[in-house]
């Protein structure tokens, strides 16, 4: 069935405006309560929590109402990363955990995403359902059999406690002075002191949301704030989160970036040296060509899914492995936890650190990143991203380029799944070329999309 509501990642959108709406989030929660609990033995419950924006509280509330309606018992939870919900679903017994966040995007937007009782995204069929579900009239249970809301107890201590009980127990993060990239968001309370309480001395930044400033100029979408910080604390390295806890970006102690693909990599490598099986790692059309490169010179083999931590998730349940992720920083560990987790990543980072007695630079070594140039094409209100790709200026370009690379880079095109936007990629061996191809295919894209809204 042709989705209206969900997108890669659950809902998103600027809030106000369909689908981010509180009429519409009402009978989401009211929709998703009759599914749930159809598929459940008893009443069960549902676990919502949040990120830091002003919005997250109008949401919160709708989807409340909606549950309860539905004969759905409710447990909040508070601002926690999303990883940290799906972990709490999954033992807390919860026959579904809500999370409302909009990830990296601005304070502006937000969005709803599911987990199962599993802590896993819910599978396509129960999201059908959910959709089939909002199209019918919405009734009230009897006041008997409204759901009842609670808060949940000590959830940021339960999850700090697991975050910690995936690192070895045997080492200690003593001596390292960390700087801690909250993005003002959900892990502002839960990050700084996991690294703490290992033993790093934690300088945290981006640690004091105002339902506002969620990754404005911080966290693992703009690095530079972090690597500023590192450079100016003399510390050891840097750790940047997104919004909602699920990304993470790395900073070395000379400021270099260390992004996703780099993490990927430094993980599955040391794995292997450590006579840990490794049977694959899982990326996406835009992984780079170099982590490509550097997982086959260690026998570690390599697939490509389509891009968002959903298809990522699918090709390792496919293949049954445990390692994914993007470079943009969710990097999904499934031997330690159900989805992406950004703190439990850079906690397996560091283990390799403190185990193999090497720097974080050197770590990265290992991998060399093929120069690629990733340009994000804003589209007006009401124009279709698929249809701007698909124009025939676009697609000449396109093909022009794919000719003149060859077998020698690599080109992608596509709609973003969770913003109005089209993302050009290029990479290739040499910078200038990558910079001068992504600019005729960025201008190529511009300009249909320009036509697209006029007309």
């Amino acid at each position: 069935m042709k989705r209206q509501y969900f997108g890669t990642d659950g809902m998103r959108g600027r809030v106000g405006e369909e689908p981010i709406t509180p009429e519409t989030v009402l009978k989401l929660g009211w929709a998703a309560g009759r599914v749930l609990l159809a598929k459940g033995d008893d009443r069960g419950s549902v676990l919502i929590g949040k990120d830091t924006r002003i919005s997250g509280y109008l949401l919160e509330s709708a989807l409340e109402a909606g549950l309860s309606a539905a004969g759905a018992d409710i447990r909040l939870i508070g601002p926690m990363p999303t990883p940290g919900i799906a972990y709490l679903t999954r033992t807390a017994r919860a026959q579904a955990g809500i999370v409302i966040s909009a990830s990296h995007n601005p304070y502006e937007d937000n969005g709803i995403k599911f987990f199962s009782s599993l802590g896993t995204k819910l599978p396509d069929e129960v999201e059908c359902a959910i959709e089939a579900m909002m199209r019918k009239p919405m009734r009230t249970v009897p006041s008997a059999e409204l759901g009842k809301v609670r808060r949940f107890p000590d959830a940021a201590g339960r999850y700090i406690e697991f975050c910690k009980s995936t690192f070895p127990y045997r080492l200690g993060l003593e001596g390292l002075k960390i700087v801690v990239d909250c993005a003002h968001g959900a892990a502002y309370q839960i990050a700084p002191h996991v690294f703490g309480e290992l033993g790093a001395d934690v300088v945290p930044i981006g640690n004091a949301p105002d339902g506002f400033n969620i990754n404005r100029a911080c966290g693992s979408t703009c690095p530079e704030t972090l690597r500023q910080a590192v450079l100016a604390a003399h510390a050891d390295l840097g750790i940047a989160l997104d919004g909602d806890g699920d990304r993470v970006i790395m900073v070395d102690r000379r400021g270099n970036t260390v992004d996703g693909d780099r993490i990927l990599y430094i993980i599955a490598a040391h794995r292997k040296r450590s006579g840990v099986p490794v049977p694959g790692v899982a990326g996406t059309l835009m992984s780079n060509v170099g982590l490509e490169h550097a997982l086959t010179r260690i026998n570690v083999p390599f697939g490509r899914a389509a891009v968002g931590d959903r298809y990522v998730m699918a090709l390792l349940a496919e293949q049954g492995w445990d390692l994914g992720g993007e470079a943009s920083g969710h990097v999904i560990c499934l031997d330690k936890s159900t989805t992406g987790d950004g703190v439990i990543a850079a906690l397996q980072v560091l283990a390799a650190m403190r185990e193999s007695e090497r720097s974080l630079a050197e770590l990265a070594e290992g991998m060399h990143v093929y120069p690629q140039t990733l340009v994000n094409v804003t589209l007006s209100r009401g124009v279709s991203a698929r249809e701007v790709v698909g124009t025939p200026e676009v697609v000449a370009i396109l093909h022009e380029v794919e000719r003149l690379l060859g077998n020698a880079g690599r080109v992608v095109l596509r709609p973003s799944g969770t913003e109005p936007v089209v993302r050009v990629m290029v990479e290739a061996a040499d910078a200038q070329t990558v910079a001068d191809l992504t600019e005729q295919l960025a201008a190529a894209v511009t300009k249909a999309a320009a036509g697209a809204a006029v007309a």
